[in-house]
């Protein structure tokens, strides 16, 4: 599922079109195994997507002179869409054999790769499904921890699993590119903590208006353009 989002005008989230729609557009492809007999958590999954999207942010190869930095360069230049696929069994494997990295949650992989242009992913991971990715949570997701960033989830909102994924590693990113040098060093050094939960109706209103990172959905798949999907509340932010 891939979408766009909302953010401060210095930052490379702004929601208007402009110049940078003009500019090839590229995209971070992510893959969630999941097998049939052991399909991973619905919240597991989008906590791990999103802590995906940290952990390539974060990663030495996408910066600097890095392997990576000049995709990830291009990719924030334009629009920074997310597309989630599934995988399976030798689908899940031969997607492990390219460039990327996995993260793994309780229950969950999610395998994360350098961004491609739109029209230019590998064989092996254009040919996975996007569609169907849906999950459930076996029990109700425990209250998030204090102190955790958590990513609030729009409860007016309906989702694929694989959409919320998309929405959630958005936060993550708007969070990302909010804070200090120091504080996303702090936070990638104790693993990137953070929890994914679906705020409750009369919270989220709160939220919204509150100034923290807020994803609006570009309306490419499932849900109205100018949807607000997530609310970033990292610590640092408030």
């Amino acid at each position: 599922m891939s979408d766009a989002y909302q953010s401060p005008a210095d930052s490379p989230f702004r929601h208007a079109a402009e110049e940078r729609d003009r500019a090839p557009q590229f995209v971070l492809p992510m893959v969630v195994r999941i097998e049939k007999a052991a399909p991973p958590a619905r919240t597991d999954a989008l906590e791990t997507a999103a802590r995906a999207v940290l952990v390539i942010l974060g990663d030495a190869r996408s910066s600097g002179d890095g392997e990576w930095a000049e995709a990830v360069r291009d990719w924030q230049d334009a629009r920074i869409r997310k597309v989630v696929r599934r995988a399976r069994g030798a689908e899940w494997r031969r997607a492990g054999a390219l460039p990327g990295i996995t993260v793994t949650g309780k229950s969950a992989e999610v395998r994360v790769f350098p961004p491609v242009p739109l029209d230019g992913w590998p064989k092996d991971l254009a040919r996975l499904q996007v569609s169907g990715t849906d999950l459930d949570d076996p029990e109700a997701p425990e209250p998030a921890d204090p102190g955790v960033p958590v990513l609030w989830l729009n409860p007016g909102l309906e989702m694929s699993a694989g959409k919320a994924m998309a929405q959630a590693g958005h936060g993550a990113q708007l969070a990302w590119w909010e804070l200090s040098e120091r504080e996303r060093t702090a936070w990638r050094e104790a693993g990137f903590p953070l929890a994914v939960r679906t705020a409750a109706p009369e919270r989220w209103q709160e939220l919204t208006g509150s100034g923290l990172p807020l994803v609006r959905d570009a309306g490419f798949t499932e849900i109205a353009p100018g949807s607000c999907t997530v609310v970033a509340d990292h610590p640092a932010l408030r």
